[in-house]
């Protein structure tokens, strides 16, 4: 494989026969989002159809759908589980005219297009879209062609990283492992399970962060909360975590530089369970135990994520914990049509930076920062803590201990009562007692209910965010929640000025 194309961005490839497409078409698959235009081109028997055939059925999870040639029809429309798609032969179109009677104007937005013979409609395709193009390659033999994929405007990073993740499986060993694309987080990272030779494994597509526009002394948002710019620190701290005995992912291949990562796939065993889910309370338990346990060693900063890399954990330090409160302020009060003047932004930020010290002070441990039920999972046939399989660690920081009990205990996507919230955060304290007689429970508390309402204050924010600008108003469900962990936490008597502002300047979610 190799660069190529002027204009735009991707790479080359040789398909040995119909297996090499079908893998071919599995990767491109892989790689697709609602709303994005596939073109196909190529002559006559060069293995369009072929190719089409074998991505549709891999999207379907189906080897026997029939997928019949568009040729005489123009038009075939699938269902698919992730989006619904339309294969399109315009080898007949008459001209780009006939477009809109055929009903492309009327498209679904998050609908694929698969389109055969995009010349016949030039000039009508959009500047974002992927083009392949076949070619018969008969000196190499009858079933050998030739392919070649480029991606156009924003499609040419995501083009070039389909070669990238090509090239890491073969260099892996996995060129033929089975790929299916497992559901996704908020973040940008994409997620698949590998099968091969009767084993599963996890990939985990990672690029490196872009910096976003500098919102502070000329740092990007990334930069003050201290999120992870690449998998080192994932890899750093998955294999200190294991050092310890506890159950993150083994990794098994990575390349640092593309953010490419294979590891052990623990599962999907959760510790909830139910419609909608509620917590399982021996397994969150047994969670509560790893923090605890976790809690009471001296932990590093520093950690090796290769023999010649190390990695230095960043501390939750005051510009972080305030970056990240303001987002109440420029997401959710904006959404709810309540923006704060400047008087009482600077007000917000002198209470939540009192509020905040006792935090800065208190002797720091690992912050997984992520600690809560869509991250864990439960593993019956290990013993002791290892039962919990920790999976996302990777913008982890050193701060105090309480914010992952919290993030646990107060959990932005499950209602955990406070009836379990006060019996958990008692059988901490008990395990921190065993090991550390001294420790005190209500500094801890203190701490608790202020991390605890600065991650609501975050989240709440987060989750407008993700509504208004990334078109996923499915987090908006989560928001009476977040409301309800909100004024319990603020109900702790040290967080009363605090309580007082929001009281004046905060509005309740929509439905409260």
């Amino acid at each position: 494989m190799f660069p190529t194309a002027p204009g735009g961005a991707g790479f080359s490839l040789i398909l040995a026969d119909e297996t090499a497409t079908a893998r071919f078409a599995a990767d491109i698959a892989m790689a697709l989002e609602p709303g994005d235009l596939v073109t196909l081109s190529g002559d006559l028997g060069a293995g369009k159809t072929t190719f089409a055939r074998a991505l549709i059925r891999f999207l379907a999870g189906d080897d026997s759908i029939e997928v019949p040639s568009p040729t005489f029809t123009l038009i075939q429309d699938y269902a698919l589980p992730r989006f619904p798609l339309v294969h399109a032969d315009f080898y007949r179109l008459g001209g780009v005219a006939e477009l809109a009677e055929l009903g492309f104007d009327d498209l679904p937005e998050a609908t694929v297009v698969l389109l055969e013979w995009p010349d016949r409609a030039a000039g009508a395709l959009p500047p974002n879209r992927f083009d392949i193009t076949f070619a018969l390659a008969p000196q190499l033999g009858a079933d050998v062609r030739n392919a070649r994929i480029v991606g156009y405007g924003t499609f040419a990073l995501r083009a070039e990283r389909i070669g990238e993740m090509r090239s890491f499986l073969d260099q892996a060993g996995f060129t033929a492992a089975h790929r299916q694309r497992l559901q996704g987080d908020a973040s940008t990272r994409i997620y698949e399970r590998l099968t091969f030779e009767g084993q599963t494994m996890i990939l985990m597509n990672a690029p490196r962060r872009p910096d976003g526009p500098p919102v502070r002394d000329g740092k990007p948002y990334s930069a003050i909360a201290h999120l992870a710019e690449d998998v080192v620190p994932y890899v750093a701290i998955a294999a200190g975590l294991r050092d310890r005995g506890f159950a993150a992912p083994d990794v098994m291949q990575a390349d640092l530089d593309r953010g490419l990562v294979i590891v052990e796939d623990l599962g999907d065993d959760r510790v909830v369970a139910g419609d909608p889910p509620a917590p399982i309370e021996e397994r969150y338990q047994v969670a509560v135990d790893v923090l605890a346990a976790l809690h009471g060693q001296r932990l590093p900063e520093v950690l090796r994520a290769a023999p010649q890399r190390e990695y230095r954990l960043p501390r939750y330090d005051i510009e972080a914990f305030l970056i990240e409160a303001e987002l109440l302020l420029d997401w959710y009060l904006v959404g709810a049509k309540a923006a704060a003047s400047d008087a009482a932004r600077e007000e917000f930020l002198a209470l939540w930076r009192e509020a905040l010290m006792p935090a800065i002070q208190a002797p720091p441990t690992w912050v997984l920062r992520d600690y809560h039920s869509p991250n864990l999972l439960w593993l019956p046939d290990r013993e002791g803590v290892a039962r919990i399989g920790v999976l996302d660690f990777q913008d982890a920081l050193l701060g105090p201990a309480s914010y992952d009990v919290g993030s646990l205990l107060q959990d932005a996507r499950v209602d955990v009562p406070e009836t379990l919230e006060v019996a958990l955060l008692s059988r901490y304290a008990r395990a921190r007692r065993v090991r550390e007689p001294r420790f005190d429970m209500a500094s801890f508390t203190r701490l608790y209910a202020t991390l605890t309402a600065q991650r609501a204050t975050k989240i709440l924010g987060i989750f407008r965010r993700l509504e208004r600008r990334d078109g996923k108003p499915q987090y908006l469900r989560h928001m009476p929640r977040l409301w309800t962990y909100l004024q319990r936490s603020l109900a702790h008597p040290a967080l009363a000025p605090l309580k007082a502002w929001y009281e004046i300047h905060v509005p309740p979610p929509d439905g409260l």
